[in-house]
């Protein structure tokens, strides 16, 4: 059977004011590229949007995962975006593209990658998840609770095709190394892991064999990139991105959903020093305007259709959710009222790529040692 790959590729090429929100200009830009590549056959469908001051490149295609030559649109879109963007004196024009030419895969280069191939079933819902002002260990805490915790996804108890459970491919990003740990009976190991969100996180999720979908293919996958280790210093938060398959042996769509209703602190925020709530928000509001934050998550719901993008459906866009909105504010305040404390300041080995060495730096040759 034929399959069909779904890639959501983003990056931060330049916003408008500040941090804020990607400048329309921009992502007439993308659309254009994406639009050229889709009537040369390369893509079968796109969608462009952004999540505050990212950029994001929906894409469906047959050329599989790490395609150099899906890549390297990417790529050149983001170069293009990023050009404009300086003509427009943008705020951080191409802060995200770190390297002077592209090599083969975006992968190392800046840009956040989140792919999948699936073999498409009779009916494929697809939610894209885009986050802002947040690193890629803010997915863990929703992602396990749509994929194992029956609290929050009541067919892993009363629905067969669900009730045996998952299995999640956790990273190590330090150590660049990774394992695979099934749900339910290994939970406690996999949460003695994906709690230390700074160092472990998971990058994909599968289904057991046995059940209704090939357990080969992914039913979740997540970005993983850290932009102070590419670059070596902070250039900006990772903004990570995810892309969840539902329904028929999967969580429903509102399963999904509701696992991101709990505003759980990440980190980020304001320079990416910051502890904050991830405020679900509708794509309009996806702009971080207090203090740069609170960092938000928007989703946008589609159908696959033939490889074709049926939607969107903004997917926050709903006053269900006000609620989790408000409590997301409240948080914000309380930790605001800190100021340049921990815990709303990272703890300092979290702060070693920020702006804050510089300020040590200059206490060079002060410090005297205790008596």
């Amino acid at each position: 059977m034929v399959k069909t790959t779904v890639s959501l590729i983003k990056a931060d090429v330049g916003s408008v004011p500040g941090h804020a929100v990607v400048h329309e200009k921009i992502l007439q830009t993308a659309r254009e590229k994406l639009s050229e590549a889709k009537k040369n056959g390369l893509l079968l469908d796109f969608y462009v949007t952004n999540c505050g001051d990212d950029t994001e490149l929906i894409i469906t295609h047959r050329n599989g995962v790490d395609s150099p030559e899906i890549h390297k649109l990417a790529w050149d879109t983001f170069v293009a975006a990023a050009d404009e963007a300086k003509k427009l004196h943008l705020y951080g024009a191409g802060q995200d593209l770190l390297k002077d030419a592209f090599s083969g895969n975006v992968k190392g280069m800046g840009p956040g990658v989140a792919e999948m191939e699936i073999t498409e079933r009779k009916a494929e819902p697809l939610l894209f998840f885009m986050m802002d002002k947040t690193e890629p260990g803010a997915f863990n805490l929703p992602t396990f609770k749509a994929f194992a915790d029956p609290f929050t996804t009541a067919g892993l108890v009363i629905d067969p095709s669900c009730n045996k459970g998952f299995r999640f491919e956790v990273w190590d990003i330090l150590e660049h190394k990774k394992v695979i740990l099934e749900t339910p009976n290994e939970m406690y190991a996999l949460l003695a892991l994906i709690g230390a969100k700074s160092r472990y996180v998971i990058k994909r999720v599968y289904p057991k064999p046995g059940g209704k979908l090939p357990p080969d293919e992914p039913v979740a996958c997540i970005s993983t990139d850290k932009l102070y280790q590419i670059a070596g210093e902070y250039v900006g938060k990772d903004d990570p991105v995810g892309i969840f398959r539902a329904q028929s042996g999967l969580p429903a769509v509102g399963e999904v959903l509701e696992a991101f209703s709990f505003p759980h602190l990440v980190s980020g925020w304001m320079r990416g020093s910051h502890n904050g709530p991830l405020m679900p928000v509708s794509q309009k509001n996806a702009h971080c305007t207090r203090f740069d934050g609170p960092p938000r998550v928007i989703c946008l719901g589609f159908q696959l259709a033939d490889g074709k993008l049926v939607g969107p459906t903004d997917m926050f866009d709903d006053p269900a959710f006000d609620t989790n909105r408000w409590r997301a504010a409240e948080i914000a305040d309380y930790m605001r009222r800190h100021g340049p404390f921990e815990p709303h300041r990272l703890p300092s080995e979290d702060m070693e790529y920020t702006t804050l060495p510089g300020v040590l730096k200059n206490l060079e040759g002060r410090f005297v040692k205790l008596e």
